[in-house]
């Protein structure tokens, strides 16, 4: 807990990360699982996810790894990967200059601005990091029945629902922007509970509607169209009833007002005939009520003009 009382949960991985890339993707992940499970809301800027790493170096076909340097200051994944691979250069440049000696045990920060860490403090050894037992703190010991039991209670993680987003056949690519995020991962979801055929709804979610929400400064839970309204358009385009390009036209006012699609769609006379009977029965009225324009057609003359 903190001096607010606030829970505070630290996660110590192994040094098992061979980039900057993989260090920011881990985060990244964990970033996820915590809003996926409801943690909190993960968010680096504002100090609800902090990210520290520490920075180590051996020569290829070496077992010990070399001397250890915290790295801080990093308020974004993309901060990470860059202060990850600047102090494993740094680190590598001064061992090939034969200055092993000058990395140490130190706490750096990492400078956005000038795209470097520097020196914060220096550590030289177990006792500078202050390491003591808590007496307000007595050790937890939990039995594998409470384990299996927390473990069992846990919602989807962002992995399973990735897996389970492929088995519905989308390709690698819409499944990693549609499970990236909880609110749009569970908007998909109730599209295709509602009958939205999981592809066409991936479509709409991350193309027409990703897009016009973000010119607005908007996310999925300030629309007013719902998943079961997608998944009724989807419907109407699949069965005929409206072309995609009425979808997008209608879209706009669905996101912004809400409603039945296909209501919307007949109070705006926008359902379209593909009956060809319907069709040819059209064509034969308009034919009947213009005979004279029917005439200098059939004699050649391409541009006509209706009578009103």
């Amino acid at each position: 807990y903190n001096r607010a009382g606030t829970a505070l949960l630290e996660v110590v991985s192994e040094p098992e990360m061979r980039s900057g890339a993989e260090a920011a993707e881990y985060a990244a992940e964990l970033q996820r699982v915590v809003r996926f499970m409801g943690v909190g809301d993960g968010n680096m800027a504002e100090g609800s996810l902090r990210c520290d790493v520490n920075v180590s170096v051996r020569r290829a076909g070496e077992q010990e790894l070399g001397t250890k340097v915290e790295v801080k200051n990093m308020n974004s994944f993309s901060a990470m990967q860059r202060a990850v691979d600047f102090e494993f250069e740094r680190q590598v440049g001064l061992i090939e200059e034969g200055k092993a000696r000058e990395i140490v045990q130190e706490t750096r920060l990492w400078d956005e601005d000038r795209r470097c860490t520097i020196t914060m403090r220096k550590k030289e050894g177990a006792a500078d990091y202050r390491y003591f037992p808590e007496p307000d703190l007595p050790p937890l010991v939990l039995d594998e029945a409470a384990v299996e039991a927390a473990r069992g209670a846990l919602p989807e993680v962002p992995r399973e629902k990735r897996a389970r987003f492929r088995d519905l056949g989308l390709p690698a690519a819409d499944v990693l922007v549609l499970a990236d995020d909880l609110e749009t991962a569970n908007f998909f979801d109730a599209a295709v509970a509602a009958g939205a055929q999981p592809k066409a709804a991936a479509n709409w979610i991350m193309g027409d509607i990703t897009g016009y929400l973000k010119n607005g400064g908007l996310t999925l839970g300030d629309a007013a169209l719902s998943p079961q309204g997608l998944a009724e358009m989807v419907g109407l385009i699949e069965e005929g009833t409206i072309s995609g390009k009425i979808g997008k036209e209608i879209l706009p006012e669905l996101l912004e007002h809400g409603g039945s699609p296909r209501e919307l769609v007949e109070s705006k006379g926008l359902v379209q005939i593909s009956d060809p009977d319907a069709i040819k029965a059209v064509i034969r009225a308009v034919m009947e009520a213009n005979p004279k324009q029917l005439e200098q057609y059939r004699g050649g003359k391409q541009k006509l003009k209706a009578s009103s």
